[in-house]
């Protein structure tokens, strides 16, 4: 997800009800053959985007590696998730400028949480920057919650450093699991 908040500064619920719904998407895996249409979202999404050696790396290490795709190929959104002992840890999830505040990065969350659970993960981390309302938005809505900082984590645009906030996801059976709720107590959709 874009580290820039909502240029609009509008909730979530009002971008999601004013843009049209896009066609059917497909989740496939992502290989070197991705690379490239990956790579130019990327560096839209990112003052500091992850280089071709980081997405090479994370393939060659087996790590999960999902994006949506439109039915003719175009990719729209990607996620990069690494397996720990009974976790796993969430290091990329970005949707393209033009496909934001559509669900996209809702259904990777989700894809990536059924992943997790079939191979008997308890939990789900990742770090987000503070400055990403959006991404914290969407996260919290979904269940996870803030149990650290990480000082300054994250590089940004003016050469300083920002903090990322870790966050983390309980997914163990017979937990409550707010991921897969579609209610909403706070009264915004979801994006």
């Amino acid at each position: 997800m874009s580290a820039r908040p909502d240029p609009a500064g509008l909730a979530p619920q009002a971008r999601h009800d004013r843009q049209p719904r896009a066609m059917p998407l497909v989740m496939r895996p992502i290989t070197l053959d991705t690379l490239d249409a990956l790579l130019a979202i990327e560096v839209r999404c990112y003052s500091h985007p992850w280089s071709r050696g980081n997405f090479i790396d994370a393939l060659a290490a087996g790590y999960l590696a999902q994006g949506l795709q439109t039915p003719s190929g175009e990719l729209v959104a990607y996620m990069i998730a690494m397996a720990g002992v009974d976790e796993w840890h969430l290091l990329n999830i970005t949707v393209a400028p033009e496909h934001q505040g559509r669900g996209h990065a809702v259904r990777l969350l989700h894809e990536l949480t059924r992943h997790a659970r079939t191979t008997g993960a308890d939990c789900l981390w990742l770090e987000v920057r503070p400055s990403n309302l959006r991404a914290r938005a969407i996260y919290a809505r979904h269940g996870y919650v803030q149990v650290g900082v990480r000082r300054g984590y994250y590089p940004d645009a003016d050469g300083q450093r920002e903090d990322a906030l870790v966050l983390k996801l309980d997914i163990r059976p017979g937990r409550p699991d707010r991921h897969e709720r579609t209610d909403i107590e706070d009264g915004h959709g979801l994006v």
